[in-house]
This record gives structure tokens, sequence and C-alpha cells, in this order.
């Protein structure tokens, strides 16, 4: 999209829930796209109450205000990528696939989000399958976690061999890529899986152990979306996001009682530092 100054928009849309700590969902995806230069959009399938203790209610909004969200942006604004997130239910998942399909949206980053951190269920049992059936045949990427590739594919993934395995049966249902990613795995590395449906890429960070690791999902998929809306290619626009997301569990934020979100703004001050060093 072109300013009448001549200046490129990059516009990215986050159809997610809202997360009121501001650690994750549409909350964590607005600031990633604003750290990497792309105006981003929302389309809220649910409010959550949830702080770093925990989700402590979730209200989920009817289909038809999701729908109306998503048709609103895609209609005027107009959406270079996207992304989603946490979907809920099975009649959300189907009216988003609908909705791309009516914009021919070909920049679909799927975060398969299903449970918190703390533990609460945020996709409901029967909305797996639609989620396999109906979105994934439209996504360019689906970026899972271990435990969520495990309940995609109904496997254990305890081996290199296993993650590859199940890479190659999410890429069955649909996706060009998938980006199986390593925060559940142990070692000193956390080494995420890329699947182009015929070759395997690992791209390895250092593992960081601490207990500050909310919405790090979320913003490792927005940084995702981000790259692709500004024109990256899969390959680059992942490695801008692995970037983005070591930084942001590097350089922690200490605030609440529990599991404390990731840091936002670490990555660009440490660009900032770079350059002037």
């Amino acid at each position: 999209m072109e300013k009448q100054s001549g200046q490129k928009v990059f516009r990215a849309l986050t159809i997610a829930g809202s997360d009121s700590s501001g650690g994750a969902g549409i909350q964590a995806d607005l600031k990633t796209f604003q750290e990497l230069g792309v105006y981003g959009m929302t389309a809220i399938t649910a409010v959550t109450a949830q702080n770093t203790l925990g989700v402590q209610a979730v209200y989920p909004l009817n289909t038809e205000a999701v729908v109306q969200q998503i048709h609103a942006v895609g209609s005027d604004i107009g959406v270079d990528a996207l992304k989603t997130g946490m979907l809920f239910s099975s009649e959300i998942i189907l009216a988003v696939a609908e909705a791309i399909q009516s914009f021919r949206w070909t920049n679909v980053v799927v975060d398969p989000v299903m449970i918190a951190k703390g533990g609460a269920v945020l996709l409901q049992e029967e909305a797996i399958r639609a989620l396999t059936r109906q979105l994934l045949p439209l996504t360019k990427v689906v970026t899972p976690n271990i435990p969520e590739a495990e309940k995609l594919t109904g496997m254990a993934i305890i081996s290199r061999t296993d993650k590859e395995e199940a890479a190659r049966r999410l890429a069955g249902f649909g996706a060009q890529y998938v980006i199986i990613k390593g925060g559940h795995d142990v070692g000193e590395e956390a080494v995420d899986l890329l699947f182009d449906g015929s070759y395997f890429t690992e791209l390895a960070g250092r593992r960081i152990v601490t207990g500050h690791t909310h919405g790090t999902g979320c913003t490792f998929s927005a940084a995702l979306t981000a790259g692709l809306a500004q024109g990256l290619n899969l390959e680059n626009s992942m490695q801008q996001a692995k970037a983005f997301i070591q930084a942001a569990i590097e350089d922690g934020i200490y605030i609440g009682n529990g599991l404390g979100p990731t840091n936002h703004w670490a990555y660009q001050r440490k660009q900032l530092h770079m350059s002037n060093t």
C-alpha cells in the first residue's frame, strides 16, 4: 500500500485472543508488528482475563463479530500478511478460513494456540479437526511447539526423527511450510526445525533458562508475519523472527508474580547497540 508521500506501508493482521496482561495474544502481536515497522490490525476472537499467574476467564466472541472485524479490515485497508492465534472454536476456524479464501490471502501464518503456559485450554477439542482440515490447507506456514505438534498429529515427539515425521504429517494437511519450535526440547540450544515439503533446515539459538516466557509463541509467529508482510521470503522471515524472540527472552523484563512476559523492545535496542559499536 502506497501513501501519497510514496512511503511503503506494510500491513499485518492478527486474528487472535486478547490478553489483558499484555504478554501474549493480540497485544504481543501488535507490539511485535510495531517494533518491526509493520502497521498492525486486529480481529479479536476472545477476551481473556489473565495475568502472570494464569488465565482466570475466557470470553469468546460470537462468530459474526469475528467475521465483521476481518471484513472491515480486508475491504478497506488491506492485508499483506496475517497470522492466527487463539481461535477457540470450530465455528470461528471455519469462518476465518472462509474469509481467507474470500480475500484470496496467501501469506497466512497459523500459530495453533491450544493451551496457555499456565495450563488453561484455549482451543476446544472439536476444533482441532477443523484447524487441520479447513485452515492448514490455506496456510503458508504453521508454527507449533512440540506439545501442539503432538496434539495435531496424534504422535509423541521425542527424537529428531519424530520431529521430522510430525512435520511431514503437518505438511500433509496442506501447509506449505512447517516450523516445529524447539523451546520444549532439552539441550543447550533451542533448535527450530523448518520443513518446506522436501527438505529440513535447523535454526538454533542459545537456550535461556528463565521463567519469563509468556507469549513467546505469539511473538515469534508475529515476527514471522511481519517479515512476510515486508516481502521477505520464508527463510529470511524465520531468521528475523528467531532473532527477535531470542532478544526478547535474553533481555527479560521481570514483572508480575508468576510466568512473566518477554521483552518486545529488546530486539530494536540490540540492533541500535550493534549499529553504534
